[in-house]
């Protein structure tokens, strides 16, 4: 799709009006008109060039390649090239020459303000400088609006007169290129020249020409607030994606550690109750022979009852069971006992043979926790 262009002439430079007289460009020709009655109607992609009287156009070396430092250092390079103050010129950075300059475009900021302002209804979506839409090879001279506009592969854009030619063209790498209407004389010293039907239609046919819509000046999208909360979104998308993370990894770990306790409470099963050759649910079988054996009175839940009642005696020392071993064949109970010392040991087999229990007790021995003793009781 070919937008429209507003062409301002070069006498929006000290006169800024919605009367001031500008060419429209469309694919189907250019047009005179008010600037009022241009943008009346004017579509949502459309762009402004503005005269390169309004603009300085330069090259300078920059001593970066990172694009935040570039804008920074961009003031400093350029100062001594612009004959005002720094501070009132907005800057625009251009492509980057052969010998490693880049192009930079100066224009007073107040006046482009003062130019968008005129068109605060529907904005530029670009803004160039007619000379620069020039095509970039060799020299290139364009007559338009009563001046010639000088552009190409040199930095400097500009608008001269005829006779101003000749002075400037051997400082001007060539091919010197001329276009031009029937009828206008062309300059000497040129290599080719080229007859134009339409000046202004042949030059946004080019596809050149820097955009000095940057910074301050940068057309702002509907969607670019966003941006603003774009790093912290990232920064809570990177949270979510850490939790998830961590909920997965943990899931996996407590499966894991589930399966190993079913696989060691199978094992166990299988071990106590060996004629159950069917486990479906491991939980109810194991109830219901602990069920069955609470109803046969027991002899191991008897024992256990006796056991807790000696340890647990009023005034009795803290004797703790470090292993329980159970034989229904013996009907005997094996401890693994440990207690502060031998003295304790004793009152506790005098506790349970009190309650009526054959009590053997092994051979003691004395470790840095105290004193640990196996003790048999009934058979």
């Amino acid at each position: 799709m070919t937008p429209t262009w507003i062409f301002l002439p070069p006498e929006a430079c000290h006169d800024l009006s919605a009367e001031l007289p500008v060419m429209r460009v469309t694919a189907d020709g250019s047009r005179a008109m008010s600037l009022a009655e241009a943008l009346a109607d004017v579509p949502a992609h459309w762009q402004l060039v503005l005269p390169v009287e309004a603009v300085t156009a330069c090259a300078v070396q920059l001593p970066t390649q990172k694009a935040r430092w570039m804008r920074q250092a961009l003031p400093f390079a350029v100062e001594e090239l612009l004959a005002e103050e720094v501070e009132l010129m907005h800057l625009a950075l251009g492509e980057q020459l052969a010998d490693g300059r880049h192009r930079v475009y100066a224009v007073r900021a107040s006046w482009l303000r003062e130019c968008l302002a005129l068109c605060a209804a529907q904005p530029p979506q670009a803004i160039r400088v007619d000379a620069d839409l020039l095509p970039r090879q060799g020299s290139q001279l364009l007559w338009l609006r009563s001046r010639w506009l000088l552009g190409g592969e040199a930095p400097w854009r500009l608008a001269l007169q005829p006779e101003h030619w000749p002075v400037l063209a051997g400082r001007c790498p060539a091919p010197h290129i001329a276009s031009a209407p029937a009828g206008q004389q062309l300059p000497e010293a040129v290599d080719e020249a080229h007859l134009l039907e339409d000046a202004q239609q042949w030059l946004v046919r080019q596809h050149a020409g820097v955009d000095l819509a940057q910074g301050e000046f940068a057309r702002r999208q509907s969607g670019d607030g966003w941006l603003r909360w774009r790093p912290l979104a990232a920064v809570l998308a990177l949270c979510l994606i850490l939790q998830w993370g961590f909920n997965l990894a943990q899931g996996w770990y407590l499966q894991r550690e589930a399966d190993a306790y079913a696989a060691s409470s199978e094992a166990l099963y299988r071990e106590l109750f060996p004629q159950d050759s069917k486990l479906i649910n491991l939980r109810a079988q194991f109830d219901q022979h602990l069920a069955q054996s609470t109803g046969r009175d027991s002899p191991l839940l008897g024992l256990l009852a006796e056991v807790a009642a000696a340890l647990n005696a009023e005034g009795a020392p803290q004797v703790q069971v470090n292993q329980l071993d159970y034989s229904a064949t013996r009907a005997d109970m094996s401890l693994q006992l440990q207690a502060p010392g031998f003295a304790e040991l004793e009152g506790l087999r005098e506790r349970l043979e009190a309650a009526g229990l054959s009590v053997q007790m092994g051979s003691a021995s004395r470790e840095a926790e105290g004193v640990s003793a196996r003790v048999v009781i009934g058979g």
